[in-house]
Formats: structure tokens, sequence, C-alpha cells
């Protein structure tokens, strides 16, 4: 069953990647994964390292070509676009990425990074252009004189608005956010959350928001859905997984998220690793390290099965609370 089964804005269709390897076996990091987003909704993307979010963002994108499954914007299928149409397509779909130091380039200055991607899309002066990156800039709380600015001039709190205002500059409906706050500190990680916040609610944004931080996804996200090992586990309304997770991995991520344990929550610690991509298990991937594991378990990969209005888990054992 999909993870949506309303048409959104962005749609992911059985979305598979794997990844050839010249060590080994090739490397499974999707697997028949779909979703939707609904116009204006953020949709949080959570999971340890290795689940597969930052190969799932770039998917959405066409970063990355899929080798299953579709990606759809307001109904187009995106695999059927040439290269020369997915380029004019770009300005509808932006990507905000973790490091924002290493996303701009240290040899122009802010200025001459906003300008050239304002031209490219919307074929306006160079010297409109500039007026257009100075509005952007206040748009995201900088001043106009950051222009003739180089990046390593700037604070990573400004780097990354910066990196949010170049997102902004073709004017895009959706935005891949991946780990955009990891890397600052976190005196200025709330501010920088406060903005995409301001930005969503003023300019209509649809947002995939990636992360492995529990908290911050809360914060920012109306439904999150939890990956482990290139599948989804859970998929819901963020308030109601985060109060009533209805699979063992989610639980055991919200049990080991700061301030949960001690607000009542008992820690659910996991036993082993997670399992090579090149070679995961049989079944629900997620077997090896669960404490509800049975023999049947192994048999299928079970299906994404709705437990509420909207709330939908990967997991056969129906006979346990966590």
């Amino acid at each position: 069953m999909s993870a949506s089964s309303e048409q959104g804005l962005v749609e992911g269709r059985g979305l598979s990647k794997v990844f050839d390897s010249s060590r080994g076996a090739p490397v499974q990091a999707i697997t028949n994964v779909s979703f939707a987003i609904a116009r204006g909704e953020v949709l949080g993307v959570v999971g340890e390292s290795g689940s597969g979010k930052s190969t799932l963002g770039r998917l959405v994108l066409r970063l990355l070509e899929p080798s299953a499954g579709a990606v759809l914007f307001d109904g187009q299928d995106l695999s059927r676009l040439s290269a020369s149409g997915l380029r004019t397509f770009r300005r509808n779909m932006q990507m905000v990425f973790q490091d924002p130091f290493a996303s701009l380039n240290a040899r122009m200055t802010i200025g001459a990074a906003l300008v050239e991607v304002i031209t490219l899309h919307h074929g306006i002066s160079r010297r409109s252009a500039r007026d257009e990156a100075a509005k952007l800039l206040s748009q995201v709380g900088l001043p106009a004189a950051l222009l003739d600015r180089y990046p390593r001039a700037c604070s990573g709190g400004q780097r990354q608005r910066i990196a949010i205002a170049r997102a902004l500059a073709p004017k895009p409906g959706f935005i891949v956010a991946d780990e955009p706050v990891s890397a600052l500190d976190v005196s200025v990680q709330a501010d920088v959350l406060n903005l995409l916040a301001d930005l969503k609610d003023s300019l209509g944004l649809t947002m995939m928001f990636v992360s492995h931080d529990l908290s911050v996804v809360e914060i920012v996200s109306d439904r999150v859905m939890v990956l482990y090992l290139g599948r989804i586990m859970e998929i819901g309304p963020t308030a109601e997984v985060y109060e009533r997770p209805r699979h063992p991995y989610t639980a055991a991520l919200l049990s080991a998220a700061p301030g949960r344990s001690a607000a009542g929550r008992e820690r659910i610690v996991l036993q082993g690793e997670i399992p090579s991509p090149s070679n995961p298990p049989s079944g629900c991937v997620f077997r090896t390290r669960c404490p509800f594991a049975i023999a049947a378990c192994a048999a299928t990969a079970p299906d994404l099965v709705s437990r509420s209005s909207g709330h939908m888990k990967a997991c056969i054992r129906d006979d346990i609370i966590v």
C-alpha cells in the first residue's frame, strides 16, 4: 500500500536505488519507497545514518536516477523529462544542503552567486538580478551589504541563510532540506529553523526535511516518515507518531532522543548494528535487531498498513504495544 492514497504536489512511487559496487555486492540504498507530500506540507524524514535519507532526497530531485519507480511533481513524471527539460524544470524543486560552506563557491561573492542563479532562471539583466539578490537576503534576515562579501567572511548561520536564499532564487514550490542545521552551532539552529518555518508559511513552500535529529523534525514537520535500511517503517502525523509510535524501530529512536526517556518513555536499547545494505536481512529488514521479532518476520517484507487515519506501519506484529 502507498504511504498516502491522496495525490500530493510531490509523489514517490515505488522508488528504489541500487548502487553498483566494485568491491562486492550491489548496495540497496532505497527499496520500494512510496509517499506523497501535500502542497504546503513539511514531511520529515528520519532514521539512523545509513538508512537512506539523503539518497531519497536526491532521488526526489532527480539528482540521482532511480533504479526503479518514479517521482511526480504536480502530476508530471520527472523521468519522462529530457535533459534540457529537466534543467528548465529545476526551478520548481531546489535543495538546501547540510554544509553551507561546501555548497557555496568560495571564489564567488554572495552577490555573484545569487545573481548567477537569478539570471539563469528568470532571464533578467544583471542589474535587476542584483536588486532581486538584495531582496532575497532581506527575506532570509541578512543585510544587502553581504552581497560583496565572500562566504569565508560569513558565520555558519549566515552561510546557511545564504544557501537558503540561493535555493529560493528560482522561486521553487518544493525544497528538500538535507540536514540543514546539523552543521550549525546549537545557538543558531533555532534561528534557522524558525526562518524555514516562516518561509514555508509566507511562500507556501512544500518541503521534505531530512534529519537524524528527532527533536528538530518534531518542530518543523507536519508528518514524519521513518526509514530503516532504505525502507519505510512508519509514516504518519508528527504529533501522533511521536506520542504513539506503532513500529518498534520508531519507539526505539524516540526512547533514545534526549529528554524523552526522562519524560516517562522507557529506554529501548537495540542490539547489534545496522546490517549491510549490500546484504539486507530477508523479510523485515529490522528483524535482526527487533526485540519482538518472530520466525514469520523473516518470510516476507511487510507492507505498510494503516493503523489509524494517515498513520501507517510496516510490521506484522499487531499484538504488541510499543
